[in-house]
């Protein structure tokens, strides 16, 4: 059985290269989503240019933009960026791949810690918490 390799130049979205993509306006790319973010991209195109232009200038100095901005809809000018998205509690550094593309900022920031559960001991209860610790 032969095998299938994809290289990163034969990655499509919708049929199209992601040089294709990057040529596009936000609102052109915006007709190749689904309606939900079409619409979200489409409401929000002068907010997603304004956030391209200020990654730019952040690209020369090799720092992560930092935003709080997670309902945005990731377009293909942000392939190849680091954004740092606020889970609500800190900055979470996100590399932007052309995966992403179509999702918004927040689905790569987890707002919500697994719990580890570990072996009971001193102060894991309120009743441990109140013995003195020898």
């Amino acid at each position: 059985m032969a095998e299938i390799v994809i290289s990163e130049r034969d990655k499509l979205f919708r049929g199209k290269t992601i040089e294709e993509l990057q040529k596009l306006d936000v609102r052109e790319f915006a007709k190749l989503l689904k309606s939900r973010q079409r619409r979200a991209v489409m409401r929000n195109f002068d907010v997603i240019e304004n956030f391209i232009k200020k990654c730019g200038k952040r690209r020369d100095k090799n720092r992560p933009v930092r935003t709080h901005l997670r309902e945005m809809v990731i377009v293909p000018a942000f392939v190849g960026f680091s954004i740092n998205v606020h889970n609500g509690k800190e900055f979470v550094p996100v590399k932007i791949t052309q995966e992403m593309l179509g999702h918004r900022l927040g689905e790569f920031a987890i707002t919500r810690k697994f719990t580890r559960h570990g072996a009971a001991g001193v102060g894991a209860t309120k009743s441990s918490s109140a013995l003195s610790v020898k």
